[in-house]
């Protein structure tokens, strides 16, 4: 260990790493600061007032067929024949009351005329001038959502905290919502530090990389709805690199990536602890992401991300994603797991939890997972091709070809 190191503390399991930063955040319990946009703004924020239903939905018991609307005590039996009184179309209402024998032609998502209380599909019938016979017997409600049944007046329907999504915004519409209070988007700062990283629109000589870390992680902090600050590349050099992460304090929540490791030139650590840092983790049994670091310094989390590109990609989507969205007010988003088929077996050492970049599809109604052909923790062209990542669990035999695996989704 280098002179004037922080202390080192024993690696955690992946589910330890996890829980540690989720009870860190949680516990830290502040507010967000909330502001109001309009509809078309409010995609992926965090809500941040509870939303209730301006009237029952739906405001009438609506027709899920085009058919005809009927008394469900007059077609207990096929074969009954109808008087037809007139049609109802979407968007109208019909006014008059459908008496015993009677019916209305109604389409789909039209109100049931007083009278009715079920729907006959117009396939189960047969036209008999001004007459139908109805074919097939209807109950009671038999094609129709009730009124009232998918809210009612008064009844939340979004509780705060909720992250909106289409579904959510479709439904803020559909209660008369034009613009909804949400939290302020934390701002991120981030970090990528090393000599060797130069910016992008620099050619690099042969013995440097173009700064993709903070692109790529500008991204996920955007997915997550959080505000990327890209302060700039921190030189392997104490006081230089002090400046920048004094200046990043400035932000919610810092993502530094690379210094993180135990070389001669890794200062990350000595100058947050330098600044008072508590560390409560530095490193993890996962695979890309070892050398990871979590910590608060001056009342702000921070994220010690790996330098290598796919170790930085893993480590900020597990756990950088979810306390962004803590911070939001939206609750510790644990990453969640879908479960393939494997094509192909897979080895991975015993007591790590491995994230390969592999690619999930549909074969004969199963899902099946394929790892994708990469070269290690610096191969974004095989991160690109990918689309989810194997997850084998630290403690599991190595799975053979047709086992039934973890996937985690790439999800930005």
């Amino acid at each position: 260990m280098r002179a004037g190191s922080p202390p080192v503390t024993k690696m955690l399991s992946f589910e330890e790493a996890l829980s540690e930063v989720e009870a860190r955040l949680t516990s830290a319990g502040a507010a967000p600061a909330t502001e109001v946009v309009p509809l078309g703004q409010a995609w992926a924020r965090v809500l941040a007032e509870d939303v209730t239903a301006d009237r029952d939905y739906p405001p009438f018991n609506r027709s899920t067929r085009d058919g005809f609307a009927v008394r469900s005590e007059d077609v207990s039996q096929a074969g009954s024949v109808l008087i037809l009184d007139g049609e109802i179309r979407a968007g109208e209402y019909f006014k008059a009351e459908i008496g015993p024998g009677h019916c209305a032609a109604i389409m789909t998502g039209a109100p049931l005329p007083t009278g009715t209380d079920a729907v006959v599909m117009i396939e189960h019938t047969r036209p008999q001038g001004d007459k139908i016979e109805i074919e097939r017997p209807a109950a009671a409600f038999e094609n129709v959502v009730r009124k009232g049944s998918e809210a009612q007046a008064g009844q939340r329907v979004l509780a705060k905290g909720r992250r909106l999504r289409a579904g959510e915004v479709g439904l803020l519409a559909s209660v008369g919502k034009t613009h909804a209070t949400v939290s302020i988007r934390p701002r991120i700062a981030i970090i990528p530090t090393g000599d060797e990283v130069v910016p992008i629109d620099r050619r690099p000589e042969w013995y440097q990389v173009r700064n993709s870390n903070s692109a790529m992680l500008a991204a996920v902090v955007t997915s997550a709805g959080g505000n990327p600050w890209e302060i700039g590349i921190g030189p392997d050099q104490k006081d230089a690199l002090q400046n920048l992460i004094e200046k990043a304090l400035e932000a919610d929540m810092l993502l530094l990536s690379g210094g993180v490791s135990m070389g001669k030139y890794d200062f990350v650590e000595d100058v947050l602890a330098d600044l008072g840092a508590e560390f409560y983790f530095r490193s993890v049994a996962i695979r890309p992401g070892k050398p990871l670091v979590f910590g608060r310094v001056q009342g702000k989390f921070f994220f010690g991300l790996p330098g290598n590109p796919v170790s930085t990609f893993v480590t900020c989507n597990l756990f950088a994603r979810p306390a962004i969205g803590a911070l939001m007010g939206s609750g510790f988003e644990r990453p969640a797991f879908l479960r393939a088929r494997l094509a192909k077996p897979v080895r991975h050492p015993a007591g790590l939890t491995i994230f390969t970049p592999a690619r999930i599809e549909s074969r004969d109604d199963d899902p099946v997972v394929s790892v994708v052909g990469w070269q290690g923790s610096g191969d974004l062209v095989g991160v690109a091709e990918a689309n989810c990542f194997l997850v084998v669990h630290g403690g599991q035999p190595s799975p053979a070809a047709g086992n039934w695996v973890d996937v985690l989704p790439i999800s930005s």
